[in-house]
């Protein structure tokens, strides 16, 4: 049986001060791997870097960068791997703004295109030389279940999501020679910052009470709750173990059953 040990591995997880991506760098942290923060409030990566786990001797190390602005992101972190070098990646980063894709302006979609899209490309470009050296590497990208049905009043999101899904395969097909894995994560409505936002933007938008709005987004969940961040994660900690080495190109949910196709 392949192991979930990721004892001496090095993982770079972006988005990382606070819901799924800090759950992600927590649950890499559990399985032995040294993690570098990257993000772009200081503070707040300082106060994520105290939780996680040492007990095998990792190293935890952070970056500040802000993934708005992809010229500082690649130099950031091609300064970083000057001397560092990374087997897991995980890409994550805050999602556009709701609202109809038909009223929304070309620079939204060019914005989140950058954000997500060529920002993911460019530090997965800068990665891949010791992953390819070490035939190991793990990319793994947190997007949305709108990749699978896209979702009422994301426009923006479920069009870049959807390339960034497309990306991710193309990128799978390639690299799978060298050992190394590209794989979409797919959470559902999980408990963050995030789905507050959503449900917040929902009641405004339509007079509803919050709570109306947070029951009528359960009634669609065959669990009949929201997730957790860290149960996100642990899809995240399975993927980049060497127990997931056959998984590879795969966009997978993680929403209790909401997501309606197969």
């Amino acid at each position: 049986m392949l192991s979930l040990d990721l004892s001496n591995k090095n993982a770079l997880v972006a988005g990382s001060t606070q819901g799924i991506g800090l759950a992600s760098a927590q649950a890499l942290a559990s399985l032995g791997a040294s993690c570098t923060l990257i993000a772009r409030n200081e503070k707040a990566l300082q106060d994520a870097i105290t939780t996680l786990n040492t007990n095998q001797g990792q190293k935890h190390q952070y970056l500040v960068a802000d993934y708005s602005d992809v010229e500082q992101v690649r130099k950031v972190v091609a300064d970083f791997l000057a001397n560092n070098k990374i087997h897991i990646l995980i890409n994550n980063s805050g999602g556009p703004a709701a609202g109809p894709a038909n009223s929304a302006t070309t620079d939204a979609f060019l914005a989140a295109f950058n954000q997500h899209l060529i920002c993911n490309h460019i530090v997965s470009g800068l990665v891949l030389p010791a992953m390819k050296e070490a035939q190991y590497g793990r990319i793994i990208n947190i997007i949305s279940t709108s990749v699978k049905i896209p979702l009422k009043g994301l426009g923006v999101s479920n069009t870049i999501r959807g390339a960034v899904a497309s990306w991710a395969k193309t990128m799978a097909n390639e690299l799978g020679i060298f050992g190394i894995t590209v794989n979409n994560v797919l959470p559902g409505a999980t408990a963050t910052g995030r789905l507050t936002s959503i449900i917040e933007n929902k009641a405004a938008k339509t007079g509803a009470e919050k709570d109306e709005v947070t029951q009528e987004m359960l009634s669609e969940i065959p669990a009949g709750r929201f997730g957790l961040p860290e149960e996100i994660a642990s899809m995240v900690a399975f993927l980049a173990s060497p127990a997931a080495a056959y998984v590879n190109g795969t966009s997978i949910p993680v929403d209790g059953g909401r997501t309606g196709s197969i």
